[in-house]
């Protein structure tokens, strides 16, 4: 792996010694009066079903479930399911644009993740999204250790479903760490990324030049994702239309997650790399200060 990306780790797991994972609310792990993800509950209180897998205990089956519906379903009790993160790296080109710090900021976010997660006993699993899921070599290990991360994909995080569906824990947490920066309805993605999980969080990843892109003249675009080249001339109005196309794209987003149930927040990556302080995310509930 490239060793530049090593050393992002490194310095993101450095910073996540100083927060920890937020309990969400309203979610069934734990004993009862203590916070999420110290250690699984003890108690056998029914939570909710789940679709049948080989290997599971027959005694647990839903049969009255399975005469009404002809499908075969599990019981899961409090004390089954074990706090967990995936946190899901968006593998996509325009993740590492040559000169970008988006890839340190990415690379950085999950390894507080990782961090921040364990710090309050949680297990994660690290996931990169491309040509379909795949998890990260060594990615349920301290983030520090883990290997084969690129960012080389060409498609959308839609489409990365339809290649190769991930294996998420059901009713875990889930973080995703993307630019965001394609077109189309994020609706669909969103509601996959959402599916059986118990809580989800989008954090979307933007340098600088994303955000506020002063270069005038004529410019030579080319698509990092088809390399597909573009001579355009960028005045005043070419900026504004920019700026309100991004606005317009975030709102969509911010749309899509609210529906889904899910927290959303923005970073601008020059702005987190000095000191880490990830105050968006502590104000959202999603990380604490130790």
């Amino acid at each position: 792996m490239n060793e530049a990306y090593r050393q992002h780790l490194i310095d993101g797991e450095r910073a996540g010694s100083r927060y920890a994972l937020a309990s969400p609310k309203n979610v069934p792990f734990g004993a009862s009066g203590n916070q999420m993800g110290k250690r699984p509950g003890s108690s056998l209180e029914f939570i909710d079903h789940r679709e049948y897998q080989p290997g599971d205990d027959l005694r647990r089956i839903d049969w009255g479930g399975f005469a009404r519906s002809d499908k075969l379903t599990v019981k899961l009790y409090r004390d089954e399911v074990s706090p967990h993160l995936d946190i899901v790296i968006d593998g996509s080109c325009s993740m590492a644009l040559e000169n970008s710090p988006k890839t340190r900021a990415t690379l950085g976010l999950a390894a507080v993740f990782a961090t921040a997660a364990s710090n309050v006993g949680y297990s994660h699993a690290a996931w990169m999204a491309g040509d379909g899921f795949r998890q990260v070599d060594n990615g349920a290990n301290r983030a520090s250790v883990w290997d084969g991360i690129d960012f080389d994909y060409r498609g959308d995080l839609a489409t990365s479903f339809t290649r190769l569906p991930p294996s998420w824990r059901p009713y875990g947490l889930r973080v995703l760490l993307s630019d965001l920066l394609f077109p189309g309805d994020p609706m669909a993605a969103m509601f996959r990324f959402a599916e059986q999980a118990t809580a989800v969080v989008i954090v979307q990843v933007l340098a600088e030049a994303d955000v506020n892109p002063v270069e005038r003249g004529n410019i030579r675009l080319v698509d990092s994702e088809s390399d597909e080249a573009q001579e355009v001339f960028v005045d005043s109005g070419a900026e504004g239309r920019y700026r309100s196309a991004l606005a317009q794209h975030q709102e969509n987003w911010h749309r899509a997650a609210k529906q889904a149930g899910a927290v959303m927040t923005t970073v601008v990556a020059e702005q987190i790399l000095d000191d880490w302080r990830l105050d968006g995310l502590v104000v959202e509930e999603v990380l604490k200060i130790t």
